[in-house]
């Protein structure tokens, strides 16, 4: 056993982990990383498919974020960022408030997607408080909603491994039956609907608009629950009841933003825009924690009073803002601004959909491919036609994982949902080489 593996077993408790399956599958020492690819100490090379749990947007060791990165630390690695300010910071938000959907123009900084989304859900609560609706306490959320995981963050959620365990002490969130395009009981597809489950909103806002602060929403994309991909449409009528029942939408680009769906923002699909944006992952290049939320004007301005009034924003983190992170953010606009690096993703997206679908949609247990940007998720089942789920307690999708890593590739599924969600760098050549991978270890636990 490596001795660095045999020391991490003996020190480390690994998040989102089982660590008794670290007595036969080791964790694997990576040495170093060079643009989709980590290689580990023994010198083996590994695709990043899923870029790093979905944070490394522009590959490992890129030389113009490493640059920045470099070239701040000599100047200033970090200050307390209440009353005090510095250039990168003010360069990022103003790079930001040219790309963001429209309104969006105030920015706070936090140091982590859940820590985004609690500041947030703080805001809106604080903002109805402030402007004569006292009632609004409450949060609307998705069914199978993912948002993070300290208190606030898990308790919008909705997946059973995260929050089943903490219900007890859990807010009390109104949830809304989400999309589930897959197994649709309209009998209607992602291509042809009008949205019919946007019934279930319509009837929670009938009963709890008049006491909703928010509704939290993953755009387009519900990460965790499998990587369940919905329509635009979808946005546009959240931001129509929204504004009607006087309820902040709260947009959740965590996991979707920076060209993740095709376009720099998912809300960018839809054509309309959130009176809040979370944003983290992407925001660095995956380099270094950092996280916001992005609001309109009319929001801050409920803030904005004497300091005795009471109604400020009393809410701060010790890294918010850090120089270092706020450099690698601007390294990553720069990269983007000339637009090739997301009309090379578009393009390889639409070769990287239909190879996946090639290869994979023949097989007996595929029960459905999937896709946005470079996004792609494999669903299985046990049958096909009426599409039945495996038994959780097979662990099918954990299965190929732990064959694909041999062979030079890390999947990590979603239950038994296999995906890939690489850097946006990603050439077609690897494209090749990890669907064959990944179909191969498919075949190999589950044989045609």
């Amino acid at each position: 056993m490596n001795e660095l593996a045999q020391k991490d077993l003996k020190y480390i408790w690994h998040p989102c982990s089982q660590m008794k399956d670290y007595e036969t599958l080791l964790p694997i020492v990576i040495d170093h990383g060079e643009g989709i690819y980590l290689y580990d100490t023994d010198g083996k090379r590994y695709v990043d498919v899923i870029s790093s749990w979905w944070c490394n947007l522009l590959g490992h060791c890129n030389p113009k974020i490493n640059e920045a990165i470099k070239n701040q630390i000599d100047k200033l690695e970090h200050v307390i960022f209440a009353n005090f300010t510095h250039k990168p910071a003010v360069e990022l938000c103003e790079k930001l408030s040219k790309i963001l959907p429209e309104g969006l123009c105030k920015f706070n900084f936090t140091d982590n997607g859940s820590s985004a989304i609690e500041a947030a859900m703080k805001v809106s609560f604080q903002y109805h408080t402030q402007t004569g609706n006292p009632q609004k306490t409450r949060f609307m959320a998705l069914t199978d909603a993912y948002h993070g995981e300290t208190i606030g963050a898990l308790s919008v959620g909705d997946c059973d491994l995260y929050t089943k365990l903490y219900k007890p002490i859990l807010m009390d969130i109104i949830r809304i039956k989400g999309p589930d395009c897959f197994r649709c009981p309209y009998g209607k597809t992602r291509e042809n609907c009008n949205c019919e489950c946007f019934e279930h909103a319509e009837e929670q806002f009938k009963k709890y608009g008049e006491e909703t602060c928010a509704m939290l929403v993953e755009p387009l994309l519900q990460g965790s629950a499998g990587m369940k991909i919905y329509p635009p449409l979808y946005l546009k009528k959240l931001r129509q009841i929204c504004n009607k029942y006087n309820v902040h939408l709260l947009a959740d680009e965590i996991a979707t933003g920076f060209g993740r769906t095709g376009k720099m923002f998912a809300f960018d699909h839809a054509g309309v825009a959130p009176d809040i944006m979370c944003l983290s992952k992407g925001l660095t290049g995956g380099y270094m924690p950092c996280a916001m939320f992005v609001t309109t004007q009319k929001i801050y301005d409920a803030f904005y009073a004497d300091y005795l009034e009471g109604k400020a924003f009393m809410h701060s983190h010790t890294y918010s803002g850090n120089p270092m992170a706020c450099a690698a953010a601007n390294a990553v606009l720069d990269i983007f601004s000339d637009g090739s690096v997301l009309k090379n993703a578009q393009e390889n997206a639409v070769y990287f959909n239909n190879i996946i679908k090639e290869k994979f949609l023949p097989h007996k247990n595929v029960g459905e491919v999937r896709s946005i940007g470079l996004i792609n998720a494999i669903e299985l089942v046990k049958d096909k036609q009426n599409k039945e789920a495996f038994d959780g307690k097979l662990r099918t999708g954990y299965q190929i994982y732990k064959k694909a890593l041999p062979k030079g590739v890390i999947l990590r599924p979603l239950g038994d949902v296999i995906y890939f969600n690489p850097p946006l760098i990603i050439d077609r050549k690897a494209m090749d080489f990890v669907t064959d991978v990944a179909l191969e270890c498919l075949k190999e636990v589950l044989p045609e």
